[in-house]
């Protein structure tokens, strides 16, 4: 009777502490998704900056205005997807630079940008808040890379081209919804035109695909809410 009792006693331990670490997973897994939201929505405001044939150095020599919407798709603690919707102004002025431009010419120029573009981003550390389990952070530096597609206006003139944006930036969680960030992003035009027409083969080197176009920076601060909260639902395993 003894060994059956002790033998019942086990087994009657073993359903229950399976039963408690089933009801503790449970209760962990809803607490991380109730924590966790699918989306945000964002602005950001900053200035914006050129490289070109006008401006060989300098980012923000002539600074321009930048504003942005965002949406973002949170996959996880650790990467995002991003659309941005951007205008801002970009403007040079060669007497500026060190360098002669053929025929001791002299260069001003100023247009206004649209762009849309896709971006990916990578947290350096797991970024949200309250789930101390999973050691997450209110604050994290980030990376970002791209493709996007932009518009110039500029001397009565519209130009696209094909971007790539890339970039680095800095989050913290205000509280479980609002964020705050600063970021610095470099952006390479596949077109020699976003100064202008007057611009384009100033050194007689025929603009390609890949080489002689322009640049544009922009360093930009904002504010973006978190919305759609992910399935509570726990998932029983036998």
């Amino acid at each position: 009777m003894t060994c059956t009792l002790r033998k019942m006693l086990r087994t009657t331990k073993a359903r229950l502490l399976a039963a408690a670490c089933l009801v503790l997973s449970c209760a962990c897994g809803v607490s991380a998704q109730t924590a966790t939201y699918k989306f945000d929505i964002g602005a950001q405001l900053g200035m914006s900056g050129y490289l070109g044939e006008a401006n060989s150095a300098n980012l923000f020599s002539h600074p321009g205005f930048d504003g942005e919407l965002s949406f973002r798709y949170i996959g996880d603690t650790r990467w995002a997807i991003r659309g941005v919707f951007s205008t801002f102004g970009l403007s040079g002025d060669s007497s500026d630079m060190s360098n002669v431009l053929p025929g001791d010419a002299s260069y001003t120029f100023s247009s206004q940008i649209y762009e849309l573009s896709a971006r990916g981003e990578f947290n350096f550390f797991a970024y949200g808040i309250g789930e101390t389990y999973k050691r997450l952070r209110r604050w994290t530096p980030y990376l970002t890379i791209g493709a996007g597609f932009a518009l110039a206006s500029v001397s009565g003139r519209t130009y696209a081209a094909p971007t790539i944006p890339m970039g680095m930036g800095i989050k913290f969680k205000i509280s479980e919804r609002w964020n705050l960030g600063a970021e610095f992003t470099m952006t390479k035009t596949f077109s020699d035109h976003f100064d202008g027409p007057d611009l384009a083969d100033l050194n007689q080197i025929k603009t390609a695909f890949y080489k002689n176009t322009d640049w544009y920076s922009r360093l930009t601060v904002g504010i973006s809410y978190e919305f759609g909260k992910r399935c509570e639902t726990c998932h029983y395993v036998d």
